[in-house]
């Protein structure tokens, strides 16, 4: 089977990739804007004309769009998230390859939900931001196609390769620094967020499983659990061996949740200087004075305080169930950060 996969070198695509060449049976075929891609092709500006070409050449049975964007404006967003799903969607209609198209959502294409539920696939999404917007409008583009398709909504990816400006990602710097500099005392705000984390390697093995089987769709990745953030910060203190105190700030304005009281960890961490999330808003704390800037708030990603997904459809339709549990995640993330010590 010849697989064409968009966005390997990104963070996601880069595990799907690995996937997907461990199976002997998979011809793979990377397509980016990155000089290292088997062919260079800029999905934002490139016309689906050249790319339906491209796709007659090497006739692929499945396309795999791991490529888009996180940050950047609404323009930036939807040329990265929505136009280049277009293309992709107009060039396999204009093809004689007949390929299954899988589409990596996201799940801030649903938006807000209540705190203790499960999101299913029939949940209305509702995006909070223009990221969640930009994915739903590619979500939409996909299953308006009549092309055999299925849509990934991938909750929060975590694990080897996390981002350093991604929650984890400078959760695990703050304490890198901490551990470097022999501070005492980890101070953390804004760790109130609940997310459904799941590890790439996860997500990788989902995408294959989707590659393979007939399911059309929208299909929820997750671990089908949410982790509150200072939870995600203890275990991370715990696998860093972190001997320090994590106390946590006032939660954040607008942050929907009961207050919960600073925490204290028997498995202590060091005076952390930035704060992960918003600063504290008293007049005894001076984040300048600290040295840097505050972080902003760690989810700024239009899905409110709460998200968990309801991940039967996955175990139903494609056989998958996460297998990687958040602690080995974040010993990965430690392990990276670790090694800039």
């Amino acid at each position: 089977m010849r697989v064409l996969l968009i966005g390997a070198n990104g963070y996601l695509g880069r595990f799907v990739a690995d996937r997907l060449l461990a199976d002997p049976a998979v011809q793979l075929t990377a397509l980016g804007r990155g000089d290292d891609a088997d062919v260079r092709f800029d999905l934002a500006t490139g016309s689906p004309g050249a790319l339906t070409r491209f796709l007659d050449a090497v006739h692929p049975g499945v396309v795999v769009n791991c490529a888009g964007a996180t940050r950047g404006g609404a323009r930036e967003l939807t040329r990265h998230n929505t136009v280049a799903v277009a293309t992709v969607c107009e060039a396999l209609r204009r093809s004689g390859c007949g390929a299954r198209l899988v589409q990596l959502g996201c799940g801030s294409e649903y938006g807000p939900s209540q705190p203790g539920s499960s999101t299913a696939e029939d949940a209305v999404p509702r995006p909070g931001g223009p990221y969640g917007v930009s994915k739903l409008a590619a979500t939409e583009l996909v299953l308006g196609s009549a092309l055999d398709a299925v849509v990934l909504r991938v909750f929060s990816p975590v694990g080897p390769g996390t981002p350093a400006g991604s929650p984890l990602g400078r959760l695990a710097e703050a304490m890198r620094r901490a551990m470097q500099s022999g501070d005492a005392e980890l101070r953390l705000g804004g760790l109130g967020a609940q997310r459904d984390f799941i590890d790439v390697r996860d997500v990788a093995r989902a995408v294959h499983a989707a590659s393979l089987s007939a399911a059309q769709g929208v299909i929820n990745i997750g671990s089908g659990r949410a982790v509150r953030l200072r939870d995600a910060a203890g275990i991370l203190a715990r696998v860093a061996g972190y001997g320090g105190t994590l106390n946590e700030l006032d939660n954040p304005p607008g942050l929907h949740h009961a207050p919960a009281p600073h925490m204290t960890h028997a498995t202590s961490t060091p005076h952390l200087r930035p704060t992960i999330g918003h600063p504290r808003t008293d007049p005894d704390h001076h984040p300048h004075a600290a040295g840097t800037n505050p972080a902003a708030f760690p989810y700024p990603d239009g899905c409110g305080s709460w998200q968990q997904a309801d991940v039967r459809t996955a175990r139903d339709r494609l056989g998958w169930r996460p297998r990687i549990n958040l602690e080995e995640s974040l010993a990965d993330i430690w392990m990276e950060a670790a090694c800039r010590i």
